[in-house]
């Protein structure tokens, strides 16, 4: 994998990540899309979590510890298989893990250019151009509107 930002981690587990990476998001052929595997997307995800790396490592090291329970290897070293079937153990047994690099993940995906053009986005900051919001039934909000005032007035 090339680095192309400093992070805390280390080679290990910058291949755990993309295959993990892999297994949240895969590529799509059909949407001209890379998988979440891409180099620059797990770059991004390296960057995100190297703010707290404590909490993507234990994920990593839960991770790989089921992989060689149950396989013999490093999550990265196994099959798709094999993979497949460490993923599913790893959300039923540490959800908490799961939901963190599940949400590293996502989030670094979705900043991706390529990403962002395939789902009619432009890669771009919404300010100051900002974005077109379809106007919604505004009527829909009568109902807390006309409910009892539950909170305290600010003076």
């Amino acid at each position: 994998m090339t680095e192309l930002t400093k992070h805390p981690f280390t080679e290990e587990e910058c291949r755990t990540v993309a295959a993990l990476a892999e297994m949240v998001i895969p590529a799509s052929e059909e949407h001209g899309v890379p998988g979440a595997d891409d180099p620059a997307i797990v770059d991004n995800i390296l960057k995100d979590a190297s703010r707290r790396p404590g909490m993507l490592q234990a994920a990593l090291a839960a991770v790989n510890t089921l992989a060689r329970t149950q396989h013999g290897a490093d999550f990265a070293d196994l099959t798709a298989g094999e993979r497949e079937t460490v993923t599913s153990a790893f959300r039923e047994t540490h959800e908490g893990h799961a939901n963190v690099v599940a949400s590293l993940t996502v989030q670094g995906y979705y900043r991706d250019d390529r990403v962002m053009r395939s789902i009619g986005l432009d890669p771009r900051p919404p300010h100051p151009q900002g974005y077109e919001v379809e106007q919604g039934d505004w009527s829909l909000l009568n109902s807390v509107r006309q409910r009892d005032v539950f909170y305290r007035p600010v003076n």
